[in-house]
């Protein structure tokens, strides 16, 4: 316990999946959280936090808009004196679209929220944690940002864009004692992926979700929590500019045909 004691941590897509459980378990180890999302289940997280004697206080806005992320930094500031953490988190899957329907207006919507929010959030915490000298900021990015297989095209240009602003930025910030990281999910059953565990349990195939990994499951949101939990602690002081897969070891292997034992 304690691994977050007296720091201040931002966490976007804080309403439901992932980022309701990262900012459950960072409050558990002590941070102050702003809990930030579109949707209004937010102020559930939040809630749930401070009843169970943690803080929390919920902002509701666009996690790509600038003026909000600009104040959301401001409030963690304002409310908590500083910002130590700040987990860009929060994206859209965009569908599966067909090559042929996809429109400019499609891709610039998923760029927009999976990776400029991401980068939105980034500029704007960057000088706050430059200026004590350290501070940790992670990107969720996805299995499919790595190579085909995981995910729509927008989505998956998306995701492979944090990870190279995960790299770039961390050279960006050189010398300044400021991490920058990225997480890469694979199946993890949340929102975005709620339609593929309902299809395959409707069809009565649950048992084979995840099966292409070789643990042969899907993910838990706390289980890439608990990935962010250590990137933002002083445990991965010395881990930067790296995009870590979280994916039961889906992305370890080319698709191979499985033999029966």
């Amino acid at each position: 316990m304690g691994r977050l004691q007296g720091r201040a941590a931002v966490i976007t897509g804080a309403a439901s999946g992932i980022g309701r459980a990262a900012s459950g378990i960072f409050a558990g180890e002590g941070a102050s959280v702003v809990c930030v999302d579109k949707a209004e289940a937010v102020a559930e997280t939040a809630r749930a936090i401070t009843e169970a004697g943690g803080k929390a206080v919920a902002m509701g806005g666009d996690a790509a808009d600038e003026a909000f992320v600009k104040s959301y930094v401001q409030r963690a500031v304002s409310e908590f004196g500083g910002l130590d953490v700040v987990w860009a988190n929060a994206g859209i899957s965009g569908g599966y679209v067909p090559m042929a329907e996809q429109t400019p207006e499609h891709w610039a919507e998923v760029l927009r929220v999976n990776l400029i929010g991401h980068f939105l959030a980034l500029k704007h915490a960057a000088p706050v944690m430059v200026a004590k000298g350290k501070g940790s900021i992670i990107m969720t990015a996805s299995v499919a940002g790595i190579r085909s297989g995981a995910g729509g095209m927008p989505y998956s240009a998306s995701k492979a864009g944090v990870i190279s602003l995960v790299q770039t930025s961390a050279n960006e910030l050189y010398g300044t004692g400021v991490r920058v990281n990225a997480i890469c999910p694979g199946l993890i059953e949340t929102g975005m992926t709620r339609g593929v565990y309902e299809a395959a349990r409707a069809r009565g195939s649950q048992d084979k979700i995840g099966q292409l990994n070789p643990l042969t499951r899907g993910g838990e949101p706390h289980e890439i929590a608990n990935m962010g939990l250590f990137l933002a602690s002083d445990e991965a002081s010395y881990v930067n500019g790296q995009f870590i897969a979280v994916d039961g070891g889906l992305s370890s292997s080319h698709p191979v045909v499985r033999r029966r034992r």
